[in-house]
């Protein structure tokens, strides 16, 4: 059977491409050049590249051009191979010296109680009820009244998100989010059949489509790290009333900004389901979250944890819960602020005079680039120096902005300098390219 031509040069560029002939960040051939080039209409120029952007090969921007993608090795679902001398500043997993002996200790004490053989068996879906009040009363030093009965312990925010949307939303349904957002929820969209529809007036957009929910972090937004003022927040939930919107509300870093206004949750009970946590505050092995909701809403999230996980582990539960209870979590919160307020210091020295966008005890910060940077470049470049950045294209929900985002919280304290002024060396260059 004849291949046609189109599909002929889509194969042939994308075997450049994934051979690394084309360096990541170069501007292609226009339409228009690589029509005359290859001898084909410009309509079917058109779908070359559309072809070629599907998969994931390059990125066009309107008025700027088609660029060549990073294609990163992947060692899971979008999960970049991190070698063993990589510096690593697209995830956060901030630790605390001590927090191997904590966990050493509390295994130990597990051991020698009555607990043990309960391990072994089934937990209640939702969590045991002692285990709920204990997330309850953590909870209320966040300013969260909630009865044990309607918080829900689940296997990391991660989890928590996604049973939230699979007991309340359907394929299809409508989600606005800010136009940079938490991939992890992206991520759930996307395998549920959701659609994500950028918002910077949300009444307006609810007058335009049939928006069924809305998600956000309004303490510590991740990757801005903005905090909603209590005015945006109640905006934010007479918006979701007056159009009977869901709120999702993400608080997966909000332990780093204690004097923030009351969450969503505590203005609008009733609609609001909130999720987070103990992966950032204490250790992101520790797969322990939680949700609450309004009690008509937890039934149905109940079933799918179900559905999905049965239960959290006991012995996961069973650890955070003594942490709970006797102040080890809020320890381990107050040093992560302290720690993630001196990276984020010497992070705004080091970028000096370029527009970082970032919260003071925030363990990350979001760096915009120039008009004319290309930002999958500067991370190839910094690649070739074992340094992995994000690119705002993993936050993005519709065309990516020319930003990088950098993790703080996973390099040692002695090293942090140097890395950062490598990652500014590698601006400053792509500047005056």
């Amino acid at each position: 059977m004849r291949i046609p031509r189109y599909k002929q040069v889509v194969d042939t560029l994308a075997a450049e491409l994934r051979a690394g002939r084309w360096p990541v960040g170069t501007r292609l051939p226009t339409h228009r050049e690589l029509a005359a080039r290859e001898g084909i209409a410009l309509v079917t120029a058109t779908r070359v590249y559309a072809e070629l952007e599907a998969m994931g090969l390059v990125t066009g921007e309107q008025g700027r051009g088609t660029f060549v993608r990073e294609l990163p090795e992947l060692s899971g679902i979008d999960q970049q191979l991190m070698a063993a001398d990589v510096v690593d500043l697209r995830f956060n997993y901030p630790a605390i010296p001590g927090q191997a002996d904590l966990l050493r200790n509390a295994l130990r004490e597990l051991a020698g109680s009555g607990e043990v053989e309960a391990f072994l068996h089934y937990q209640p879906h939702a969590g045991r009820l002692d285990d709920r009040a204990a997330v309850a009363r953590h909870l209320g030093r966040r300013g969260l009244a909630v009865d044990a009965a309607q918080v829900l312990i689940v296997s990391g925010a991660q989890h928590g998100l996604a049973s939230t949307v699979m007991a309340t939303l359907r394929r299809g349904d409508v989600v606005a989010a800010d136009a940079v957002t938490y991939p992890g929820f992206k991520a759930i969209a996307h395998a549920l059949g959701l659609e994500l529809a950028v918002y910077s007036d949300l009444d307006e957009l609810c007058r335009r489509r049939p928006v069924r929910a809305v998600y956000t972090m309004p303490t510590l937004h991740n990757p801005l790290g903005t905090v909603l003022t209590l005015a945006a927040r109640k905006r934010l939930v007479a918006t979701a009333r007056r159009h009977g919107l869901l709120i999702i509300e993400d608080a997966a870093y909000a332990y780093l900004a204690p004097d923030a206004p009351p969450p969503v949750f505590a203005l609008a009970p009733e609609i609001t389901v909130y999720v987070s946590s103990l992966s950032k505050s204490v250790a992101t092995g520790l797969r322990v979250g939680y949700v609450a909701a309004a009690p008509p809403v937890v039934p149905a999230i109940e079933r799918v944890v179900r559905a999905t996980t049965w239960h959290t582990p006991g012995l996961n539960v069973a650890i955070a819960r003594r942490w709970l209870d006797d102040g080890t979590v809020d320890r381990l919160e107050a040093h992560k602020r302290t720690d993630a307020h001196m990276r984020q210091s010497i992070a705004r020295d080091v970028f000096a005079g370029l527009p970082v966008v970032g919260h003071p005890s925030s363990y990350f910060l979001w760096l915009p680039l120039g008009e004319s940077a290309r930002a999958d470049r500067i991370a190839a470049s910094l690649a070739r120096q074992r340094i992995s950045v994000s690119t705002a294209e993993e936050f993005a929900v519709s065309q990516a902005p020319q930003a990088l985002r950098l993790a703080l919280g996973s390099i040692p304290v002695p090293d942090l300098r140097r890395v950062l002024s490598a990652v500014r060396s590698a601006v400053d260059d792509e500047a005056h390219r």
